[in-house]
């Protein structure tokens, strides 16, 4: 290399470690808001920098805004805020063109891109937090790329400016991602709001949410933090709790991602723990058993070694549980095990208790999961 010829800097453990990647983008990057159009060229360079990702092993998943952007200009509804039902409407226009955009785009560098379409309900309640978490799973599997999207035309509280970031905060912790990058107009998180005419420096790294770190942000009821750093503060402590490391940079360059990986300018929030083990955390101590799962002596052998909960090793269930929900796993001695979310409500698993896998089909009248718990959904209580 020449003498002349600067050196890139290698990027952060932080990043280069990452294999699951959630990005967020906001419609003030996507969508030129004078035309009411994608920016084609911008969205082209950041479809390539997911490409790299990809050959490289990663996984990535974007949470996009765009849709009422989009649609109320195909409506000619005026600039401002817009009543709900004008919202519902632009949103319900604007996720077609959105999805075409991301599907060409994305195509062209040889990527499959997948829609969801999600509300913060679906990230919360368990039942749908499962099927949302097990699609977006298979999609990744699969090397697709998951566009998710807030369902704006059905959410009534969710149409208000920010949302999204906690809506990817969530996705991140849904999907155990490494990271989420919150691609933004400014490049990290400052001392003061810009424009507040307070002198500002941007950090380099928060470990923790506390009371001077949400104070930088601004307050929420004032303009200057119209801009989203109040919510993306929110999205840090979501992502934090997760496991999820989480970076603010600036989305205005062409090849975001890539200039992340240089180095460019941007705030880490840093998890004290990594995806797996904050889930298992959760799954031991912060939700409440709904029933009992009493396992054989072979099924004991098989957990202790890392396997999933087949219902062929289960000998008796109890409770008033729903799929998702938390249950309390105990050997035939009545000693607990472990805990776990399971896959069927009481109902359905009590029919295959003690039966193979092959046979669930047959004796519900539809193919379920294999599992009864999966190992993914499981914590051991030598672990706890």
């Amino acid at each position: 290399m020449s003498p002349t010829q600067p050196i890139k800097p290698s990027p952060r453990t932080e990043w280069a470690n990452a294999r699951r990647i959630v990005v967020k983008i906001g419609s003030s990057l996507l969508v030129d808001h004078a035309r009411g159009a994608i920016n084609a060229a911008w969205l082209d360079s950041l479809a390539a920098d997911i490409a790299a990702l990809a050959k490289a092993g990663k996984q990535v998943a974007i949470v996009s805004s765009g849709a009422i952007a989009l649609g109320r200009h195909v409506l000619a509804l005026p600039r401002g805020e817009l009543p709900l039902e004008q919202s519902q409407a632009a949103a319900a226009v604007g996720q077609i063109s959105l999805a075409s955009a991301y599907q060409a785009i994305l195509k062209a560098h040889g990527l499959t891109a997948a829609q969801i379409l999600l509300t913060l309900g679906d990230t919360e309640e368990r039942r749908r937090y499962l099927n949302a978490r097990q699609t977006i799973a298979t999609l990744l599997a699969q090397r697709a790329v998951p566009v998710v999207n807030e369902n704006d035309t059905v959410a009534t509280t969710e149409i208000r400016y920010g949302d999204n970031d906690r809506l990817s905060a969530r996705v991140a912790s849904m999907m155990s991602a490494d990271c989420l990058v919150l691609l933004s107009d400014i490049d990290g998180l400052y001392t003061a709001p810009p424009g507040s005419g307070v002198a500002a420096r941007r950090l380099d790294e928060v470990w923790h949410i506390t009371p001077e770190i949400e104070a930088m942000a601004g307050s929420a009821g004032t303009e200057l933090s119209r801009g989203g750093m109040v919510t993306k503060i929110e999205a840090g402590r979501i992502a934090l709790a997760s496991g999820t490391n989480m970076v603010i940079t600036s989305g205005k360059v062409m090849h975001p991602l890539r200039a992340l990986s240089e180095g460019a300018p941007c705030t880490w929030f840093l998890a004290p723990s990594d995806p797996v083990t904050a889930r298992k955390r959760w799954i031991a101590g912060q939700l409440e058993p709904k029933g009992v799962v009493q396992i054989d002596a072979g099924a004991e052998k098989a957990l202790l070694t890392g396997k999933s909960l087949l219902p062929a090793g289960v000998t008796r269930v109890e409770g008033a549980f729903e799929r998702g929900d938390a249950i309390v796993i105990r050997a035939a001695d009545g000693r607990e095990l472990g805990r776990g979310l399971i896959a069927y409500a009481y109902g359905d698993a009590a029919r295959i208790i003690g039966k193979k896998s092959g046979e669930i089909a047959a004796i519900l009248g539809h193919a379920g999961r294999t599992e009864l718990v999966h190992r993914d959904d499981m914590v051991l209580s030598r672990a706890f």
